[in-house]
């Protein structure tokens, strides 16, 4: 029998009225969080999505892998044949969860417990990735901090040194430790946000730093385009993910997403198509874009 739960899902069979609109109230202290902890748990896997060896024997990192959006990539990485590197901070059970998951379809996993903030440590996951298999194919920059405030002299000197060796820092020592051993055919996918192209006025820096990432990635991938390395990038909307009740009041969490077109928050699952896409021959003729996956928002990119 399955042991590993397998979460319901909303497809286009499902009616309009039964989507969710609104969370419980709740909070999480300290970041990123905890995703065995929400109510309800956000859901990583498409039961029905089936994969077509797309990432057969490749070899993936991605940062974040234990939950939200990355553990959602790399199970859908797993079902398209991709061996899986996920690197955590702290997320213990997240990380077990989603390495059984990994293994249960029948692909190899390593998971890495490491905070990413600084050179050296992401140049150790990459030196642990190939030591266990030897290359290395793809490489999703995921991780991220947020830390609202109400006001720009709020932002302390700590959180805005924080936020940025999390979310640009890292991704940028992350490339340059992977680009050495990537070949013809590689990717890198960065997770970018939908605030980089609206912004947020209770998250300045955060903003910022994913509208570095955008900047980040067009002039990363023309960099590198004639070695025939890919880079581009994932804006998310609104998703249901640790980041969001570690981050929010429990009153905000109670209204997250209700504010897009969709009148509700994506999940987790619904982004991994996207980073499946960027990270195989499908996308091949293309570099240097960021794919928007947000409910409906309209972006001028």
């Amino acid at each position: 029998m399955n042991q590993y739960p397998v979460y319901p899902y909303y497809s286009s069979k499902t009616k309009c009225e039964e989507q969710p609109i609104a969370f419980p109230p709740q909070y999480q202290p300290g970041q990123p969080g905890l995703e065995y902890e929400m109510v309800p748990r956000p859901i990583f896997e498409n039961p029905s999505y089936i994969g077509s060896r797309k990432l057969h024997n490749r070899v993936a990192i991605i940062t974040g892998g234990d939950s939200g959006i990355g553990r959602a990539t790399a199970i859908a990485f797993a079902k398209e044949g991709a061996d899986v590197v996920i690197a955590y901070l702290y997320e213990q059970r997240d990380a077990d969860e989603t390495k059984a998951r990994i293994e249960q379809l029948g692909r190899r996993c390593l998971a890495i417990r490491i905070d990413l903030c600084s050179k050296a440590a992401c140049c150790s996951v990459v030196e642990q990735t190939l030591q266990a298999f030897g290359k290395l194919d793809i490489l999703v920059n995921n991780i991220g901090v947020q830390f609202p405030q109400e006001s720009l002299l709020d932002i302390s000197e700590e959180q805005l040194e924080l936020t940025f060796r999390t979310n640009i820092f890292s991704f940028i020592f992350m490339s340059q430790a992977a680009l050495p051993h990537l070949k013809c055919g590689s990717s890198i996918i960065n997770t970018a946000s939908i605030t980089a192209y609206q912004g947020e006025k209770t998250l300045i820096d955060y903003s910022a730093t994913k509208g570095a990432i955008v900047s980040f990635t067009r002039s990363f991938a023309l960099s590198v385009v004639q070695q025939g390395v890919r880079v581009n990038a994932v804006a998310p909307g609104p998703i249901w993910t640790p980041l969001i009740p570690s981050s929010y009041s429990a009153e905000r969490v109670a209204i997250f997403g209700t504010d897009t077109p969709m009148k509700r928050a994506g999940q987790p699952f619904e982004l991994a198509p996207a980073y499946v896409y960027l990270a195989s021959d499908d996308s091949g003729f293309v570099t240097g874009e960021t794919m928007h996956v947000n409910g409906g928002d309209f972006i001028t990119s």
